[in-house]
């Protein structure tokens, strides 16, 4: 049964002073037709909207099917020590380590919506997979920007980023360890969509005002600088309020807005608005969402917590991606359990993660696995950015020890299915 913490999460100065890259999350319900051009520099991530050194010997089975919808495997014989074997019982040292590390506190990215890094930790923790491996998991609704120095202190030990671009900036700007388990999915959740009346193409858009929640996505400023147009010297960008796109798509003066392609246009579909989309994806621009991480302290000082709680998460994941329609349903009754304070609707968390786990499926290559971090595309992601300077003067973050190819790798068998007791 979840268990939530009830605290206050303070916002933290450091956050403010971050060039995160934002993308669209939240309600595609709220009506809000107001605009603000005060500058400010919120974030927009949850997961959602909404990554990514060289390259590393590979750490999966070659010959792995690419079927990426992960089961458990069946019954395997004992063994000693701490090593967990498929179908023998869960280790007694194992279940001790993971006990002597407490309770380990997820804050999600935001709320309980019904999207990668967060969906899988709600249905693992829904079906006990985190108690039958010995493990004290409390769970709390957030949002992911809030959530950084939480882990980086070690006050929390688990949470979602937004994207791998995320995570390496504020780690760089805040000297912090974190560490990404998890990149789920190995694509931009961002897209732009464009006023079908204003410019049926990217270069249309020379001249005109983009809306933005807090920053342009840096996957959208890289496909437009891709063709030309840099933000402030080609086209403009305006704060928006609110998280409707319905709203801010009726406003005169907007030709565009970004948003995460498992959110606003289905909320825009729902509601009959025109659009015409463009997807970074199309333009072979690099990028992730639904990234797992904690810091490195934990990790190091509580190995196998840090291991199993990965393993009934991405055996929640599987749940989630074989059956879509329960794993909503888990999220949103607990959105509502909650109060829903950001309007979410059923249809929208549906939608969410019906695509959410499409793009997870489609963007995991043969040869590994859901989840498994791929170093070369963490590293063309945050070359790709750099390219159109969205980490401005200071350049890219250096993303050495950002992210653990090897843990989550470790957790699946040859055939891709995680190793679980029996």
């Amino acid at each position: 049964m979840l268990r939530q913490r009830a605290r206050t999460i303070s916002t933290v100065t450091a956050i403010v002073s971050l060039s995160l890259v934002a993308a669209s999350c939240g309600s595609d319900d709220t009506a809000s037709s107001a605009t603000s051009v005060a500058s400010g520099d919120t974030s927009e991530t949850t997961t959602q909207s909404p990554v990514e050194t060289t390259e590393s010997p590979d750490t999966t089975d070659a010959t792995a099917p690419s079927d990426t919808t992960v089961e458990t495997t069946e019954s395997a014989p004992a063994t000693g020590g701490t090593e967990v074997v498929a179908g023998a019982a869960f280790p007694e040292a194992r279940c001790e380590a993971n006990q002597a590390a407490g309770t380990i506190d997820y804050f999600t990215g935001f709320d309980y919506a019904a999207t990668a890094s967060i969906i899988d930790i709600l249905v693992a923790d829904s079906k006990g997979y985190y108690d039958e491996l010995c493990l004290d998991v409390a769970i709390t609704p957030s949002f992911s920007t809030a959530n950084y120095p939480l882990v980086a202190g070690n006050e929390a030990q688990f949470s979602s980023s937004g994207s791998f671009s995320e995570l390496a900036s504020f780690s760089a700007a805040n000297d912090a360890d974190l560490v990404a388990l998890a990149v789920e999915g190995r694509v931009a959740i961002d897209a732009l969509m464009v006023k079908p009346d204003v410019a049926d193409s990217l270069e249309a858009l020379a001249g005109t005002t983009i809306g933005v929640k807090g920053k342009l996505p840096p996957s959208i400023a890289a496909m437009l600088g891709q063709l030309g147009l840099v933000e402030n010297t080609d086209y403009d960008t305006v704060l928006l309020d609110g998280f409707d796109p319905v709203a801010h798509m009726a406003i005169d003066s907007i030709s565009a807005v970004p948003g995460w392609k498992s959110n606003e246009p289905g909320a825009l579909d729902r509601a009959g608005v025109a659009y015409n989309l463009f997807d970074p994806a199309d333009f072979d621009i690099p990028g992730s969402f639904g990234l797992i991480y904690t810091n490195r302290e934990f990790l190091d000082e509580h190995r196998t917590a840090a291991e199993d709680f990965m393993r009934a998460t991405m055996r929640g994941l599987a749940d989630a991606i074989a059956d879509p329609d329960a794993a909503a349903a888990i999220a949103f009754g607990l959105i509502n359990g909650g109060g829903n304070p950001n309007f979410l609707s059923e249809a929208g968390e549906e939608f969410r993660w019906s695509t959410d786990a499409a793009l997870i499926t489609e963007t995991t290559p043969d040869g590994s696995f859901p989840g498994v971090p791929d170093p070369a595309g963490l590293a063309a992601e945050i070359a790709a950015y750099d390219s159109v300077g969205v980490y401005g003067a200071g350049g890219a973050p250096p993303i050495d020890g950002r992210f653990d190819a090897e843990l989550l790798a470790g957790l699946y068998d040859a055939d891709g299915s995680v190793i679980w007791p029996g």
